[in-house]
């Protein structure tokens, strides 16, 4: 019963391992672009946090 039903649909299935490549490629390039141009100042804030008391982030430059 399955057998048929894979065979029929083997060639429209073909598409989805390249889709999701494609989709991988484009959300890790995506990523590379959003870490070089974020606001510096603000990571460096977001990292201090679970350090420092008072949510206010330290000087340590």
């Amino acid at each position: 019963m399955f057998k048929h039903y894979f065979e029929r649909i083997a060639d429209q299935v073909s598409i989805y391992p390249l889709f999701s490549l494609v989709v991988f490629f484009a959300f890790f390039i995506g990523l590379l672009v959003w870490a070089y141009f974020a606001n510096k100042p603000h990571i460096a804030y977001m990292a201090n946090l679970p350090l420092s008391d008072d949510g206010l982030p330290t000087d340590n430059q």
